[in-house]
């Protein structure tokens, strides 16, 4: 399959499958309603002004125990798989990237990434495990029969530091998503420029070439044509 064409007439490299793509949608839509109701709930000025509490915890309970849902659902998609086990790995290339990006050297040769760099990958385990812990703190608030006054003290204390926490870290990634306007176009089409590929995530074709479990996942692949020698 030949991947359709960029403007300038270049054919661009298949990043991420539709599959992958609704999860990420479905999820950060969750998380961003889940967010938005929480601030409804603790700021007073926006508490006020939407009014309705009632309806808005409701909102922000089931937002909040839906948010893993999306990834669940996606374990049916071989891509999403592959990805999830590239998420999970972590290497001397990695370490370097971290090391270069804490000196903030943003060369490219000095910043080594497969199809995740190293900040992506951080940022992924801990967002998985922050959903994990407010969830089950949450489902502790929500449901006062589940587990003594105490325990439910702590999990409120909890539920409400890691959520300020999470924010804080959406923000972070929300302000490197603006900042790279090709990766966002790979979340919402699917496809990148290869030099994009291969200035950011010089690894990944390598990579993709020597491990292809995900060559064809739901009826797409990853492509690398004979006439791009600079990403082989």
């Amino acid at each position: 399959m030949t991947p359709p064409p960029e403007d300038g007439g270049r054919p661009r490299v298949l990043r991420f499958t539709p599959a992958e793509r609704w999860i990420h949608r479905t999820t950060a839509a969750l998380m961003g309603v889940c967010v938005v109701s929480a601030a409804c709930l603790y700021l007073p000025g926006l508490a006020e002004l939407v009014g309705r509490r009632a309806l808005v915890v409701t909102v922000h309970e089931w937002s909040g125990i839906l948010t893993p849902a999306p990834a669940l659902l996606g374990l049916a998609s071989r891509a999403f798989r592959a990805d999830l086990t590239r998420l999970n790995r972590f290497g001397p290339h990695d370490r370097r990237w971290l090391r270069a990006a804490l000196r903030r050297d943003h060369r490219p040769e000095e910043r080594p990434a497969g199809k995740f760099n190293a900040g992506q990958k951080l940022y992924a385990g801990y967002v998985a495990g922050a959903v994990l812990v407010m969830v089950g703190t949450g489902l502790l608030m929500w449901f006062t029969g589940l587990a003594p006054l105490v325990w439910r003290i702590s999990a409120t204390f909890v539920h409400d530091w890691l959520a300020l926490a999470i924010g804080v870290v959406l923000i972070g990634h929300i302000g490197k998503a603006m900042a790279d306007p090709e990766a966002r176009r790979g979340l919402r089409t699917g496809r990148v420029d290869p030099g994009w590929a291969a200035r950011e995530h010089p690894l990944w074709i390598p990579e993709t070439i020597a491990d292809p479990v995900d060559s064809h996942a739901d009826g797409e692949g990853t492509e690398l044509l004979p006439h791009q020698p600079h990403l082989r």
